[in-house]
């Protein structure tokens, strides 16, 4: 019994360990969507073209992983902060959510599983 207790709380852990890091989870969504010069700085660092702040270098580097794996390691509320930013970039930056696809996914495999989860 013991080392089925043992052995829950290692999945347990495993499992809580496969989310990414909530220190975003607080992130002002609301500003940044609302704010299209800021918007667009976020897009430019998301494609190597401008300065990225130290919040905008963390969401770059799991933006692959993320596209790949449809948010699966993704928070309730980093899921709600994502599809708000993806639908502000596809809204009023077609061209650059574009790119994006094409940085992100270049052979196309994720991005029709990846708009499903954003239109969810």
């Amino acid at each position: 019994m013991r080392s089925c207790i043992v052995f829950a709380c290692l999945l347990v852990s495993v499992f809580a360990a496969e989310k990414y890091n909530s220190k975003y989870d607080n992130f002002d969504v609301e500003t940044l969507i609302s704010n299209d010069r800021l918007l667009k700085s976020y897009v430019n660092c998301f494609l190597d073209k401008g300065r990225c702040t130290p919040e905008g270098t963390d969401f770059k580097k799991t933006l692959p992983d993320a596209v790949e794996t449809t948010c699966a390691k993704c928070t309730d509320k980093q899921k709600t902060n994502i599809k708000k930013v993806i639908k502000a970039i596809q809204t009023r930056h077609p061209r650059q959510w574009d790119e994006l696809v094409k940085k992100n996914d270049p052979t196309g495999k994720h991005i029709v599983n990846f708009n499903k989860f954003i239109e969810s």
